[in-house]
């Protein structure tokens, strides 16, 4: 007789009867189906063709430039250009301690508009081409205040009576410019077929017509930043642009 071994280790006979588990069906679940959308069909409408003639027979947007002259108008519209034989007026005064220069504000940006426009216009004289060379040597490597600042420098000097009156002479007196031979009065060439050269005749032009102002009226010196002259101690000084410093009597 075939015997089964307990957990306990006794014999079982083989006809005990043996429990049974039966399984409980579980109920099966149909699922809902799901609803799909349909989408609207768009209707589509071709564009209309282009007709050949109509393009060809279109306006063409015309634009008209703005004339240069109103870009240069004069800084003070009631005050009328200077010749180019007259020094230009001192109008700049020491101020008083605590106080600042009331002027108009000129930038390298502002100058600009009227740099580009006055880059051609009528031949210089040969005094307002001693200021042009001036500011080509020494300014060129300058922005734009700074160059005009050079050139009024040379017509404050004209009209300072400390100075020779011709801006000519103010820029050949021995020992004033560093680019003028001192002995001779001799100034180096320029590249005449140059921006800068361009840019140095329109500064100058700006200058002598008053288009704008970079410094007050009284401002007769100013010498690099990269130096430190004994003079430069006995004045006071009223600005740096650019490379330059610039000075008032004190």
């Amino acid at each position: 007789m075939l015997l089964l071994l307990a957990a306990s280790g006794a014999a079982v006979p083989a006809s005990a009867q043996v429990a049974t588990i039966t399984a409980t069906p579980v109920a099966a679940t149909t699922a809902s189906p799901v609803s799909v959308a349909t989408a609207t069909p768009v209707a589509v409408t071709a564009a209309p063709a282009r007709n050949p003639a109509a393009i060809a027979s279109a306006p063409i947007l015309q634009v008209t430039p703005t004339p240069a002259a109103s870009i240069l108008q004069p800084a003070n519209p009631g005050r009328a250009a200077i010749l180019s034989t007259t020094p230009r007026p001192v109008t700049g005064t020491t101020p008083p301690t605590g106080t600042t220069d009331v002027r108009p504000a000129v930038t390298h940006a502002g100058l600009w508009p009227m740099v580009w426009a006055k880059q051609t216009g009528p031949a210089l004289t040969e005094q307002e081409e001693c200021i042009a060379i001036a500011v080509y040597h020494e300014a060129r490597g300058e922005p734009l205040d700074g160059q005009l600042a050079v050139a009024e420098v040379i017509m404050n000097r004209a009209a300072s009576g400390r100075y020779p009156a011709g801006w000519c002479q103010v820029v050949k007196q021995p020992w004033q410019f560093s680019f003028v031979n001192p002995r001779t009065g001799h100034m180096p060439a320029v590249r005449r077929d140059s921006a800068a050269w361009a840019y140095a005749q329109a500064i100058t032009r700006i200058a002598v017509g008053n288009f704008a102002d970079a410094l007050p009226g009284d401002v007769l010196w100013y010498h690099a930043d990269y130096v430190a002259p004994s003079w430069g101690r006995r004045l006071a000084k009223v600005e740096k642009i650019g490379a330059h410093i610039f000075y008032r009597a004190s």
